[in-house]
This record gives C-alpha cells, structure tokens and sequence, in this order.
C-alpha cells in the first residue's frame, strides 16, 4: 500500500514539472518573445525598485525578486504569459510584518509561504479558481487597469508621490501638486509614449513600439539636458549571496499566521492574474495547480537571496501579453535581462525618465480594458453587471482581496437567490389508481396534495412554509417529495414547523418519494415524527383514505388492491 502510495505521488509531482511542451513553445518564435522580455523588463525594473523599498526591506530586496521569482516562477508556473515578481498587494501585506517582526521576519514568512503554496498544488487547490465568476474576473480586470493607470499619475505629472495608501487620494493629492506646480515635461513624456505605444499597436502590431518609446524619451531627455524629466535614479549593483542567516526556528510558530495570509494572496493574486491573462489572448489556458507550484519555488527560492514574497504581476503580465509575447521564454528573458541590469547596464538604466515608464503603464492600462468584453457582460443579466461593477469599485477603492471576496459573496448571494427561485410548490390532482369517479371526487373533497420541485434549503424553505400553513380547509395533506433535488437542516426544520402547524388543526401531513439521503436529513431533526412517510403516492392515498375511514368522515369500505404495475410518484 505504501509504494502504490508513492507512485501516485510521484506521478502527481510529474504533472507538475514543466514538459516537452513547453520548451516547443518557446522554439516556435523566439524573437518574438526576447523582444517581449526585453520592454517587460524595462517595465518592471523600476517597480521592483519601488516594492522593495515599500516594503522596507529595501530596492536590493525588490531586485532579487523579479530575478530569482521571475525565473523561477517562468520555468515551473502554470501559465506561458505570466511575469511574476513583487506587487503593490503583496507590499501592503508586508508592511505590518516587518514592522513586528523585522526584515527577518519577512523572508521567514515568503520561505514558509512558498512551502504553503508547494502544498497546495499537490493538493489540487488550484481547481477551485474555475469556480471563480466571470464577472468577477472581469470586473477586477477593470479596477486593476484603473489602479494601474491612477498609480502613474505622480510620475507622469512629475511630481513626488503624496503620502497616502489609496490610490485615489494620491492620485487626487498629485493632481492638486501639479495644479500648484506645473511640471510638462514630464506630462509630454507620459503622453507621447502612450499615444506611441497606443497608435502604434494599431499600426504595426510586431513592433515594441514601448521599447522604441522609452528609449526615444530617454534621448531627448538627455541630449536636451531636460531637469524636469526625473530619471529614475542610481541602482544597486549586484544580488546578495544566498543565505539562511534569517532563519530562526523558535519564530516560526508565530509567523504562521502571517505565512497562511501571504500564501492565500499569493494564490490568489496569481490565478487571477493568470486568468486574466488567458482573456487577453486566444487558445492561451494556465494550469492552475503547476501555477501555484511554480509560485511555491519562487517564493521559496528569493528569501535565500533576501527577497520579498512575489506573486503573478497583473500589469508586467499585461504588458508581456500586449507585446506579443507568445511563451514563457519571454518572462524567463525578463528575469534574465534584470540579472544583466543589476550588473552590467545599471548607469544606463538609471537615465530613463519615469514619465516615460509612467506612459507605459497607462497605455497599458487602457489596452487592458476590453470593451466587448465588458459590454457583453454588462449585456448579460443585471446580476452579471451588479457583480463587475462592484468588484471594480472594490478594486478600486479597497484592495485586490476584498474586491474578490465581495465580488464572489455578492456572486454566490445571488447564485442563492437564482437558485431558490427554481424551487416551487404546487397543487396538483391526486392520482386516480382503482378509485371511481365518485370515490375520486369524494376523497379529493377531504385531500389535498402538493408537489416539491427543486432544493429545499435555507434560502428557499421559508416560502414553503408560508404556503403549506396557508392550504385550504382539507383533513389530509399529502406532500410529493420525489423531486426535491437537495434538502438541508434548515429546509427540514421549516417543512417541521409546518407539519407541527397543519397538525395542530387537525390535518394529517403524509409523504411519499422521499429519497433516502432526504429522509435522513429529516429524521434528524424530528421531521417525521408527525408526518407519515410512505414509498408512493399511491400508498399515501390509501392511507389517506383509511385515516378518514377512522375518523368518521368516510364511510368505511374495502380498501382497492393495489396494482404491481404502480409506480413512485414523480
């Protein structure tokens, strides 16, 4: 038992590792993708300088990140598209660590955190994203394009970032700054690489025309000597030597909470990011299990060389789909282009205006926002269009995991409510078996039968109990039970309470067709005490008719045969 125990695991790691298809992919057009790779990299540079220190661990930490997670994540993950490296969710997540627990207390965190997701991906949690709504997927799509695009006003307007943690108000804030102060020289940068990137995209799709932007704006910038146009600053030089100096085992107890919260947005942050990256292209799907394993190795990987916890990185991963990346050798390049930055091309980098940068990741933010898309969904239900519109607000106004549980608790309420909507009780005549027509008009004068179709549960069961208590002066109920598709403890407390109700009037409550998963449920809470339980509608019907029989209100006769060829109600 112990070895087939073995084999199953060893051959569930084997779906985890990358394959033969993945090294095809990445031969089928290589130019393509270093092409890709090299303006990501030039993107996420200066966010990996940015996350790090945000974090407080510094830009050297933000560094070794996108290298070592970047690589890392490319070669294991799940998806051909995604760049991974450290974001703005994961920083605010940060923050609070380190200020309790110190920088050690970071590394400590992503090294267990990594482990976590490696755990994960053994499991098969990665499946559970399927469950996740389009809305949703498409509404935190929206918000993260508008986080994006208000995240570069300071740059773009070029002026020093305001104190703040929302968006909004900085944005708000530099808007009011270069109101006072005008700066348009960094507003013609930011602008003249958007419209580059954004008409040339249209012109000629091949082309990098970001690359070709951000390199043109940095000419300019230095042959007209512009001081206006703040580069983006002096670089560290080289990564740290791998350690496990930051270890200390007497403090994993109390960083195991922080780890699961770091894991759970690392997850999430990456599927989703993922998945949206599988709706900016065609035929593209990540696997979400070899996704969360390949995010696992990362973030196990960059504490060794003093790295912050990385995830999938929503607007690098747009701006390497955007760019015609078609493989994950473009986010391997990425990562390799940064080693190659920190130690070889760090004078040169540090030249590039951030306006410039800032003109990339707005008109990245504009071409991710897919109109169609939203107009078809907005199109779909008013219930589709309520959840995208709210995980957009959310995103926009809280952060990436609130918009996501709102969106899908306001997704699943009103799933709920479709749902119990479907369940219904309805009269229906009572069957005629052996009866003649007299013998039928008289027992349907004294019963009453009613069909349950669909879930009996808590979001449904209260409606059947003010109908069932409302029913019409007869002796005998009989409930048709063979269509009820689910029951719960709270369904059957409420058909309870109105058995209780129906036989304090002195109505005899029979079923039939119960289904014995059913029937459990309702033995469970007394629900049959009062309520016979028969195996057919026609057996209800009898004894229907014997009870009047007893109690005077027929007279008494032969009961019919019953008949081998009857079959359960439906």
């Amino acid at each position: 038992m112990g070895s087939g125990r073995g084999r199953r695991m060893s051959a569930r790691f084997s779906t985890l590792l990358p394959t033969r298809e993945d090294l095809r992919e990445m031969r089928r057009n290589p130019r393509r993708d270093l092409l890709a790779g090299l303006t990501v990299a030039v993107v996420a540079l200066p966010l990996a300088l940015g996350f790090g220190v945000s974090s407080g661990l510094g830009a050297e930490a933000g560094l070794a990140t996108a290298v070592v997670a970047g690589a890392l994540a490319a070669v294991f993950g799940g998806s051909n598209l995604q760049v991974s490296g450290p974001t703005g969710a994961m920083t605010v997540v940060l923050v609070p660590i380190v200020a309790e627990h110190g920088p050690a207390g970071v590394l400590t965190v992503g090294l267990l955190a990594g482990f976590l997701l490696v755990a994960l991906a053994v499991l098969r949690a990665g499946r559970y994203m399927a469950y996740v709504p389009a809305p949703v997927v498409e509404g935190f799509t929206l918000g993260i394009a508008c986080v994006i695009g208000l995240q570069q006003l300071p740059n773009a307007l070029g002026v020093a970032k305001p104190d703040g943690d929302r968006v909004l108000v900085v944005a708000w804030r530099a808007a009011g700054e270069f109101a006072r102060h005008p700066n348009w020289t960094a507003l013609a940068f930011a602008a003249s690489v958007a419209a580059v990137m954004l008409v040339g995209a249209r012109w000629r799709p091949g082309i990098p025309f970001s690359l070709v932007a951000v390199a043109g704006a940095t000419a300019v910038a230095q042959l007209a000597h512009l001081d206006a146009a703040r580069p983006i600053g002096d670089l560290p030089a080289g990564l740290p030597a791998p350690s496990l100096a930051f270890l200390d085992p007497g403090a994993l107890g109390s960083l195991l909470a922080p780890a699961v919260a770091v894991a759970a947005l690392a997850a999430l942050e990456s599927l989703l990011s993922a998945s949206v990256a599988d709706g900016m292209t065609v035929g593209q799907r990540h696997d979400p299990d070899r996704e969360l394993f390949g995010q696992g190795l990362a973030n196990i990987a960059a504490p060794l060389f003093g790295g912050v916890p990385a995830t999938g990185a929503i607007a690098r991963t747009a701006v390497n789909v955007r760019t015609g990346a078609g493989s994950r050798l473009a986010a391997l390049t990425h990562a390799v282009i940064l080693a190659a930055i920190v130690f070889a091309a760090a004078p040169l980098v540090s030249r590039i205006p951030l306006a410039a940068l800032a003109g990339v990741l707005l008109a990245t933010a504009i071409r991710m926002v897919e109109v169609g898309s939203l107009k078809a969904m907005a199109e779909a239900t008013r219930s589709d269009a309520l959840i995208l519109v709210l995980t957009a607000a959310a995103t926009l106004a809280l952060d990436l995991v609130y918009a996501v549980i709102i969106g899908l608790a306001v997704a699943g309420a009103l799933a709920l409510r479709a749902v119990a909507r479907q369940a219904r009780l309805d009269q229906v005549p009572l069957d005629r078996g052996d009866h003649s027509a007299e013998e039928h008009a008289l027992l349907a004068e004294h019963i009453v039968a009613y069909r349950l179709d669909g879930p009996l549960f808590f979001a449904a069961a209260h409606r059947f109990l003010l109908e069932l208590t409302e029913v019409a002066d007869v002796r005998v109920v009989i409930l048709r039970m063979s269509r009820v598709t689910t029951m719960d403890a709270t369904g059957a407390l409420v058909l309870k309470d109105a058995v209780d109700k129906l036989d304090r009037r002195g109505i005899l409550v029979l079923a039939s067709g119960i289904r014995p998963g059913q029937r459990q449920v309702l033995q469970s809470v007394g629900a049959l005490e009062r309520a016979r339980d028969h195996a057919t509608t026609p057996e209800a019907i009898r004894a229907a008719r014997a009870h009047l029989e007893h109690t005077g209100v027929l007279p008494a006769g032969p009961a019919p045969d019953s008949d081998p060829r009857e079959e359960p109600a439906r």
